[in-house]
C-alpha cells in the first residue's frame, strides 16, 4: 500500500498479489471513502480499464466522443458509503414513490430496483459482500425517495464495519509519500537561467 495525500484527498494505492490494483480517496478531514476503483489484468497482460466501485467516474468531453452522448435526463446511478450503510442514489428518477419495488435477489446477492411502469430496472451488486462471502439480509435494505432522487441503502453487517476499522488503523500508519518532483520543475528553470 502507498499512501499519498494532496487536494485534500488521502489517495492509497494498494497492488494486490494477482497484478491488479486498487485506489481509493479519502477526505483528509473527515476521513469519508470518496472514490473505490479498481483494474486488473487481461490474458495478455494489459491493464484493463477502471471500475469505480464507489464514486463516479470523471465526466470527459472530447471532440471525438462529443458527437454522441447520453442525454442528462437518463437515470444516473452512484454509490456512497456511510459510516454504518452502503447506500446507492440513482438521480434522475421523477417517478411517485409507489412506483418503485426495491428488492433483495437472495439467489443472486444482489439488490433489485424496478418500477411498476417498467420504465427503469436494475440489478445492485454490494462488492464487499461478495469478497467477504455475506449474503444479503432482507431486513438490511431500507429505501425512500425525494427529488427526483431514489435513496437505497443496506446496512453494514459486523463483519464488514470491523474490517473498515481495521483498514482505516492500517492506512492511518502507513507511511506516506510525498508527491514526486514533477520534470521541469519552476526551481529548475529558474537556475537554468
Amino acid at each position: 500500500m502507498t499512501t499519498v495525500s494532496s487536494g485534500g484527498r488521502r489517495k492509497c494505492h494498494y497492488t494486490l498479489p494477482d497484478g491488479s490494483e486498487a485506489i481509493e480517496e479519502y477526505d483528509l478531514q473527515t476521513d469519508e471513502l470518496l472514490v473505490r476503483k479498481k483494474r486488473g489484468k487481461t490474458v495478455l497482460g494489459a491493464l484493463q480499464e477502471w471500475v469505480y466501485e464507489v464514486g463516479e467516474a470523471p465526466s470527459r468531453v472530447t471532440i471525438e466522443n462529443d458527437m454522441l452522448r447520453p442525454s442528462n435526463v437518463n437515470p444516473v446511478l452512484a454509490r456512497k458509503d456511510r459510516p454504518h450503510a452502503f447506500e446507492w442514489r440513482v438521480r434522475n428518477l421523477s417517478y411517485p414513490k409507489p412506483t418503485y419495488n426495491v428488492t433483495v435477489d437472495t439467489d443472486a446477492n444482489q439488490i433489485v430496483i424496478r418500477t411498476a411502469n417498467k420504465k427503469y430496472f436494475k440489478r445492485i451488486d454490494v462488492p464487499e459482500l461478495d469478497r467477504a462471502r455475506i449474503p444479503l439480509d432482507p431486513p438490511g435494505l431500507s429505501w425512500d425517495h425525494e427529488n427526483s432522487t431514489l435513496i437505497v441503502q443496506y446496512k453494514k453487517p459486523a463483519a464488514i464495519m470491523h474490517a473498515e476499522r481495521e483498514a482505516k488503523v492500517a492506512r492511518l500508519n502507513a507511511k506516506e509519500e510525498q508527491p514526486a518532483a514533477l520534470e521541469g520543475d519552476v526551481q529548475e528553470q529558474c537556475k537554468q537561467q
